[in-house]
């Protein structure tokens, strides 16, 4: 399937790169105006921040309005960040305390990106690739195929069982079952983060520390749970996070049922506080905002 071709350089000082998400510059930065739609938000430079599609790795940083800053358990969320930049080429990379990075080796390294489209946030959605090898001259469609996407952090993230599969209606039909493909071998062969995950067999929701220090769970579910406790004004009790999530409107399509409908719906709050999902995240295509 076609996406457009652009070649560059992934910078990381001075960001905050995770397992999901880097800088990105292109040789030729006006090739960010071939993308059609949302507008790409880049630096002075052209460097632009990527989200990898496909995939949501645990929050090293999120903020829910109103609220402190919150972080997923360790150590997966460092280790995605940290295998990710590792993938792509960098060998030292040095952090403040704040997780913005303050020295890296190399400066830079060489890669190419394989996107359509910015998300709400102006981020430009893609499939990362390292080096110089790209399939095809940049500023151009590419017929993208599973080969392809095999060579991409993306894919390698997944592989590793560093990232939860999230998908968006916009991943093309091929692409998207050859992640799940490998979703499920991670998943079978307790790769990374799966031993510990409970997104299915269900987290006991005690407060923000739960989410914050010892429940490994899709990182949308989570993102909605701190929101939701945080309005919640301390109180711990789920009783109307179902109705909370219903108000939030995130639709969604499950594949094996062939069913449009909404995030509240495959989600399930027992004895007020033991929250998971009813579907397997890979069963789940969400719809873009």
């Amino acid at each position: 399937m076609p996406m457009l071709l652009i070649k560059g350089s992934y910078r990381i000082v001075g960001a905050s790169p995770d397992g999901d998400s880097v800088r990105f510059v292109p040789d030729d930065p006006g090739e960010w105006d071939l993308l059609r739609g949302r507008k790409v938000r880049r630096n002075r430079a052209g460097g632009a921040q990527l989200r990898l599609d496909g995939i949501d790795t645990l929050e090293t940083h999120y903020r829910p309005p109103h609220g402190p800053e919150l972080h997923q358990p360790a150590p997966y969320a460092g280790q995605a960040a940290d295998a990710l930049l590792g993938w792509l080429g960098f060998v030292e990379v040095e952090r403040g305390a704040n997780g913005i990075v303050r020295h890296s080796a190399p400066e830079s390294v060489p890669g190419y990106i394989l996107t359509r489209s910015a998300d709400v946030h102006g981020r430009c959605v893609a499939l990362a690739g390292r080096g110089t090898d790209a399939p095809g001259a940049g500023g151009g469609l590419v017929t993208v195929t599973t080969e392809h996407v095999r060579q991409t952090a993306n894919h390698h993230q997944l592989a590793e069982g560093l990232a939860y599969p999230t998908f968006y209606r916009n991943l093309f039909v091929d692409l998207r079952e050859e992640l799940s493909g490998v979703v499920r071998e991670a998943r079978q062969g307790g790769r990374g983060l799966w031993p510990a995950d409970l997104t299915q067999s269900g987290a006991k929701v005690e407060g923000p520390p739960t989410l914050t220090d010892s429940a490994e769970l899709l990182p949308k579910l989570f993102r909605r749970l701190a929101d939701y406790l945080q309005l919640n004004d301390g109180d711990p009790s789920l009783d109307g996070f179902r109705p909370y999530l219903e108000q939030r409107a995130d639709r969604l399509f499950v594949l094996s049922t062939g069913q449009w409908t909404g995030f509240d719906t495959i989600v399930e709050v027992t004895n007020g506080n033991t929250v998971r999902l009813n579907r397997p995240p890979e069963d789940l295509v969400f719809d873009e905002k």
